[in-house]
């Protein structure tokens, strides 16, 4: 008799969907990430589920605002991801 999934290699589609405390290696849903001020361009470091609004260290733009879970940023930020290090425009 035999299993529909292999629950030992699980592929990575299906551990992100899963809970951060149910995966096979447990592992946060958040992470930091660089943020470039479109004014400024002065890079700010933010966390993804920030709590209060971040502002730009050297003109006060606010970066990000608080939605619940994860911060929404602005529109017109590059957002470097932390881990990717690839950029992206957010708009």
């Amino acid at each position: 008799l035999q299993l529909a999934k292999d629950l030992m290699h699980p592929t990575l589609v299906a551990e992100r969907q899963r809970h951060k405390k149910k995966r096979l290696v447990q592992s946060p849903n958040s992470y930091f990430m660089d943020v470039k001020c479109p004014g400024c361009y002065r890079i700010t470091t933010v966390f993804s589920h920030a709590q209060r609004v971040v502002p730009c260290g050297g003109c006060s733009f606010v970066l990000c605002q608080p939605r619940g879970g994860k911060c929404r940023l602005t529109e017109g930020k590059t957002l470097y991801n932390h881990i990717a290090q690839e950029p992206e425009l957010i708009q």
